[in-house]
């Protein structure tokens, strides 16, 4: 991976770094496509890139052991489908890398209880998982502190669900920074100009989630056309016939969004396109679009699925290239707040 570039003066210059990670708990949908994997596919060009499967936030929710082995290398295959080139990027399994789990009992030391108990996802988490309030559950946001403090992360991209956690990123890294040192660079959020906020289709007022209990309100990025199609024609809109982005046409904005985004047209455009269409003729187009645009990735995540050597080799390289740089911060860290150097 080439982690340089030239700068104005002609001399090498570092590329900012970025790290990002998606957990495997089902098939990324359209949602996590569109507001996520897309983008880091984009930013291979311009940053150095640590993507993630993080596998190891995934257990904070009681999981299937076979089942989650297998989302673990299905989702692995699909990033890679998705465009994440791992001659580009580091592509790894969070778990094949130790000092993951290493760097974060060490934050965990240094995160207050106060902090951790106002994490709108914990409480969240705790409301639907009430028999198994786990302290990873509590503490997992010290876990996604070091994943990204591990690889001196200049950028995390973000949505607006993800903002308090890098906040606390920020706090844990300033704090331990002012007790010894620059140990950490702090992370800044990258919020993509081009990351689409797609809402699920059912209920315009949520985000698109994998874990919804109806399937008709998310697009998996592996289903079949005839089933996008079905969904988007099946999407809550109103009982106006206007195809436009307006104040409270949230499932119109929704479809419009998603619309927008698989063609590379403006909101603008999409409405004069479909100018006196109805929503019938517009629901049809925004399935057949979509399902035309995910069918390299679904042709491509097939190609790979039967050939699990190719796989093994990529995430092995991936998690080597990881821990070595990663290893760099934590002995650092190790240092820093007086553990003896190991011999081993």
């Amino acid at each position: 991976m080439c982690a340089t570039e030239q700068n104005t003066t002609g001399q090498t210059a570092r590329k900012k770094r970025i790290f990002s990670g998606i957990q495997p708990t089902g098939v990324f949908t359209l949602g996590n496509y569109l507001g996520a994997v897309k983008n880091w596919v984009a930013m291979q060009e311009e940053y150095d890139c640590a993507y993630s499967i993080v596998n190891m936030h995934a257990i904070t929710v009681r999981q299937d052991p076979a089942k989650l082995k297998k989302q673990t290398l299905d989702s692995y295959a699909l990033m890679l489908a998705c465009g994440v080139d791992p001659q580009k990027s580091i592509a790894f399994i969070q778990s094949h890398v130790r000092t993951h789990a290493e760097l974060a009992w060490v934050l965990d030391c240094y995160t207050q209880f106060g902090e951790l108990s106002r994490m709108t996802q914990f409480k969240d988490k705790s409301a639907k998982n009430a028999d198994n309030i786990n302290a990873g559950l509590f503490t997992y946001p010290s876990l996604m502190a070091a994943d990204i403090l591990l690889y001196q992360a200049d950028l995390v991209p973000i949505g607006e669900y993800q903002k308090q956690h890098l906040e606390l990123t920020r706090d844990i890294a300033n704090r331990f920074n002012g007790l010894y040192g620059n140990v950490f660079t702090i992370p800044d959020p990258l919020i993509p100009k081009a990351a689409a906020r797609v809402k699920s289709l059912q209920d315009p007022a949520k985000k698109m989630s994998k874990s919804d209990e109806n399937p008709n309100a998310y697009i998996s990025i592996l289903d079949e056309p005839g089933s996008i199609i079905k969904k988007c024609k099946r999407a809550v809109t109103d009982s106006d016939t206007v195809v436009c982005y307006a104040e409270g046409k949230d499932g119109v904005n929704n479809l419009i969004t998603i619309y927008a985004a698989v063609t590379g047209k403006s909101f603008e455009e999409v409405a004069r396109e479909f100018d006196g269409k109805g929503y019938g003729v517009f629901k049809q187009a925004v399935g057949e679009a979509v399902a035309e645009h995910l069918r390299p990735i679904r042709e491509e995540y097939a190609r790979l699925s039967a050939d699990p050597a190719y796989l093994e080799t990529c995430y092995t390289e991936g998690a080597r290239r990881a821990l070595s740089i990663s290893n760099r911060t934590l002995e650092k860290v190790y240092k820093k707040v007086g553990f003896v150097k190991p011999c081993l």
